[in-house]
Order: C-alpha cells, then structure tokens, then sequence
C-alpha cells in the first residue's frame, strides 16, 4: 500500500472543487495497487511515471450525470446501440491508465470505448488528450468552463471536430447548452427539451 492513511482532501470544498493529488517518479506496479475498494469515489491515472488521483466535486459529477443522461435519450431517439462503460479503468499496459468520467462503446460491446467523456471543473486538463491517445479511444469530448469540445483520434494524434462521429448530427454546439442547465435543473426537463430539439 502507498498510502497508509486518508488522503488530505477537504470536504468541505467538495460541492464546489474537485481535490487532486499527482505522485511522480510511479511504476506501472504501483498503479496497479491503487483500486476502488481502497479508494473509492477516486479516479485514478497513470501516465509518464505520474499517477493521479481525482475526488470529483459535487458539481464535476452533476455535469458528468446530465452528459451521460443526454447520450443514452440520443441513442434511444435515433435506435442505436450503446454500451454503458462509465469509469471502466482503461489500460494500455505500461504506457497508460485512465478512468474516464463517462464512456460508451456503440453498435457492439468493446474493451476500450468508442467515446469517452472528461469533465475539467476545477482539475485535469487537455493534456488528459496523451493518455486517450495512449489508449487508442475514437473519439473523447471535453467539458470545461461551461464548454464542450469533441475531438477524434487522428493519425498524430486528436483533432477538434464540430459534429461527433458516433452519435450522428450531435453537434458540440448545440448539445453544451442543455449540459450546462444541470447546474440548476433537473435531467428530466432537460432530456424533455433536447429530444425535442434533435426531432
């Protein structure tokens, strides 16, 4: 075990700010000891020798809840397949390790998802794009500051695009208005609005 006492996150500010702690100088092997009955509630990665543990706020779950709320109304309204992964750890032994907010894999069940989804609130960054790139993931969207971006895997790496290539017409545009009511209303009349929207 790496740690032998609780981690020093402050509870207190958990509703508002996630709590993040990065240890350098890691193995592959002491990424592995890290696992959810010892830590849970906590994502955890690995890349580059660093590992890194989140405690998502109360607000980074809120958001990550209505994106994943929305993506399974889109899949029901145009019939098409999807496979729930939401935090699976995903692993490319020893180059990379991620736990992603919300993933799916569509039209057939995959061990890496087709599309993962990051919520940046207050920790976390683009940069999370080298261990999604490590991994070989499709297509990961990015919510930060009230902003959605979608990017897909690329030959050098990921590139911006408008519109997802899964979930067909899903532009980033339109959907990150009714993500960002989530902050004050409730899912159903979210999902009410956005079906109506893409009819």
């Amino acid at each position: 075990m790496l740690i032998n006492a609780k981690l020093p996150f402050d509870l207190n500010r958990l509703s508002q700010e996630d709590q993040t702690l990065s240890l350098a100088g890691m193995s592959w092997a002491d990424y592995e000891k890290f696992d959810d009955l010892e830590y849970p509630g906590y994502r955890v990665s690995y890349f580059n020798g660093v590992i890194t543990l989140v405690s998502p706020s109360q607000n980074h779950e809120v958001i990550a809840e209505v994106i994943n709320y929305l993506i399974v109304a889109y899949c029901k309204k145009i019939n098409l397949p999807y496979y729930p992964m939401r935090s699976t750890r995903l692993t490319n032994k020893p180059l990379a390790g991620k736990e992603p907010d919300v993933s799916f894999s569509f039209n057939s069940k995959k061990s890496i998802p087709d599309l993962a989804i990051e919520v940046i609130f207050s920790s976390g960054s683009v940069d999370d794009l080298k261990k999604y790139h490590a991994l070989r993931v499709a297509e990961v969207w990015f919510w930060q500051d009230h902003q959605i971006t979608f990017y897909q895997l690329a030959e050098q790496g990921y590139v911006e695009i408008a519109q997802s290539i899964f979930l067909p017409n899903l532009a980033a545009k339109d959907l990150v208005g009714f993500v960002n009511r989530g902050f004050k209303e409730s899912p159903l009349t979210i999902e009410a609005d956005f079906l109506n929207f893409i009819t």
